[in-house]
């Protein structure tokens, strides 16, 4: 009798990434084309879905007991699949909590509860040490953060958390809290009325110009470009709920943080 899940395939990365971390990746048969994480994974297993769509016929192809998906985004594939008879788990991160809580879900589906939990209290002691070294600097930084250019929008809520642990402050914490982009737009003028010390670009699938934003109408009086504190933080390392947002995306505020703090 089967009691584990033998062929998963992730729509996302997140779980592809944490189904590694576990040592169960043996068990994905197929993953979206925007995995990022671990680069092993793009080599080694089929591509079957984008973010929004997917290639339904693939995926019933490889005979799935368990597909993991992410988000209210996916969830006409989730539809599909499930009407198909197949199994779907569709998680909805987004927050710190909600990360690691994934993490525990996805440990639990494979039967590797105690290496889950294992991985969670490592981030939770990193996260720990991050809020330490943030407490240290010379006060908290006003920091926009640029999810995308064309219309504007500002922070998601765990990117407005990884700020607080980093020791800065989010610049637009009533919108944070919003799941829907259109719900996070911000003008230039309320950014230039916020004043942020620190600017961070992430532009989900292209790359951010620091030039192209420091030009913008006004910005020139915004601490952030006057002191050339604007920087671009790869949407890879911290826009994707997972693993990654600790142990790249953190680590990169934490390291522009202690830069600002040199200049005050």
């Amino acid at each position: 009798m089967k009691l584990l899940p033998e062929r998963i395939v992730c729509l996302t990365t997140e779980t592809v990434e944490v189904l590694y971390m576990l040592g169960e990746q043996d068990r994905i048969v197929g993953i979206s084309g925007y995995t990022t994480r671990p680069e092993i994974a793009r080599r080694e297993k089929p591509k079957v879905s984008a973010f929004t769509t997917a290639n339904i016929d693939k995926i019933l192809a490889l005979k799935p007991d368990l597909v993991l998906g992410f988000s209210n985004l996916q969830a006409d594939i989730a539809a599909e699949l499930i009407k198909a008879g197949i199994e779907v788990h569709v998680f909805n991160q987004r927050s710190i909590d909600d990360i690691l809580l994934m993490i525990i879900t996805t440990g639990r589906l494979v039967g590797a509860s105690e290496k889950a939990k294992s991985i969670v209290e490592n981030l939770t002691l990193q996260i720990a040490e991050a809020r330490q070294v943030g407490n240290s600097l010379p006060h908290k930084p006003s920091v926009y953060f640029e999810e995308w250019n064309d219309p504007m929008m500002c922070s998601i809520r765990w990117a407005a958390e990884l700020i607080d642990i980093a020791g800065g402050e989010d610049c637009f914490p009533e919108l944070s809290q919003f799941h829907s982009a259109h719900e996070r737009v911000v003008t230039p003028a309320e950014v230039l009325e916020r004043m942020p010390d620190i600017i961070i670009g992430s532009w989900c699938g292209k790359k951010f110009q620091p030039r192209d934003v420091m030009v913008r109408e006004g910005w020139g009086a915004i601490p952030a470009v006057k002191n050339k504190m604007v920087f671009e933080i790869k949407s890879a390392d911290i826009l994707q709920p997972g693993p990654s947002v600790f142990t790249y995306g953190l680590k990169q505020l934490e390291t522009i943080f202690k830069q600002w703090g040199k200049i005050q």
